[in-house]
């Protein structure tokens, strides 16, 4: 049976002392990332097992890929779960499923470091710089998917193609007979909220020069979209047709109880297309036209760059790019 690796020679293969090499092992102390990422990489390279009552393992000595969502239990995370999941399984690995809390002792990154995960997935959360430096500094690749800004600090990313997304709601609207156009915009305005609305209003100048346009700016939640539309359907003219676009499924619902309220119907009297393809898009009445974001594939991704990146590969410099598509239903 060969003989464990000791904390001494990987300190000796990093050139550090053993207290230095133990503190960046268990992911405590104020040391140089250059050191850190050495006493990493030694330790990976000599296979060293870490005790588990000293503190933690390795990064990336643990089968394990971390999932990081704000939330999770909605039609939305179960999509994200569910192709993170089965990516995992397929490469041989374990998915651990930790939510960030908007408090500040909220210690996710250490406890991702000293679990020895392979890599990060955050999902539709703006992590802290002080948290990509407690992943970064210990070696673990992050994979952002759904970034909510431009601004991914040098990130891998996954995405899909908002701004078609949109282009191909408005024209579908167009093409179905609207006579008058709304887009209900969630807020804070995100970076994918931003490209649906580019390519939603980039179509509709081609395909209706000068038509009607109101945008709603609200919360990103059924109930404010119910509450800004209700007064915009009050308004609407006998023949006219309002042409909607919500740019999240959630929203869109919002916009049929608004519907209800003010006594119009859809199709008849607006036409709306949501953004998601969530699972309940289909359970509306009329079911929901809509643009398909494709989760699964997306968070699929991301796990299958962290694998390839566990194996030696580098992640990809450019974002992962996934295409949408326009889902006719009853309510266009």
């Amino acid at each position: 049976m060969p003989a464990r690796v000791t904390l001494a020679a990987v300190a000796a293969a990093a050139g550090v002392s053993v207290a230095t090499a133990s503190r960046a092992l268990s992911g405590r102390g104020d040391l140089a990332p250059a050191t850190r990422r050495r006493v990493l990489a030694a330790a990976r390279s000599l296979g060293y097992a870490r005790d588990p009552a000293a503190g933690g393992r390795p990064p990336g000595s643990a089968r394990l890929v971390d999932l990081v969502l704000g939330w999770y239990h909605n039609a939305y995370s179960d999509e994200v779960t569910a192709g993170a999941r089965s990516a995992a399984a397929e490469a041989g690995y374990d998915l651990v499923l930790t939510e960030e809390r908007d408090a500040p002792d909220d210690d996710w990154p250490m406890r991702i470091r000293r679990r020895g995960s392979a890599g990060v997935v955050l999902g539709l959360i703006s992590p802290t710089a002080s948290q990509l430096t407690a992943l970064t500094d210990a070696a673990i690749p992050v994979v952002l998917m759904d970034p909510q800004s431009e601004n991914s600090r040098g990130l891998a990313s996954v995405r899909t193609t908002d701004r078609d997304g949109g282009f191909a709601a408005a024209l579908h609207l167009a093409e179905r007979g609207a006579t008058r156009f709304a887009i209900v915009l969630g807020s804070p305005p995100y970076r994918y909220g931003r490209a649906r609305n580019a390519g939603f209003r980039e179509a509709l100048r081609l395909a209706r020069p000068g038509a009607d346009l109101v945008a709603l700016q609200v919360s990103w939640n059924a109930a404010a979209a119910r509450e800004a539309a209700v007064p915009l359907l009050r308004g609407l003219r006998a023949g006219e047709r309002l042409g909607v676009f919500a740019c999240t499924d959630e929203m869109a619902a919002g916009v049929y109880a608004a519907a209800a309220a003010t006594g119009h119907r859809i199709p008849d009297d607006v036409l709306v297309v949501g953004f998601d393809d969530l699972r309940g898009a289909r359970w509306l009445t009329p079911p929901l036209t809509t643009v398909r974001q494709p989760i699964r594939e997306m968070a699929a991704a991301a796990v299958a760059a962290l694998a390839d990146a566990a194996a030696g590969a580098a992640l990809p410099a450019s974002p992962i790019l996934l295409p949408t598509r326009l889902i006719e239903r009853g309510s266009t």
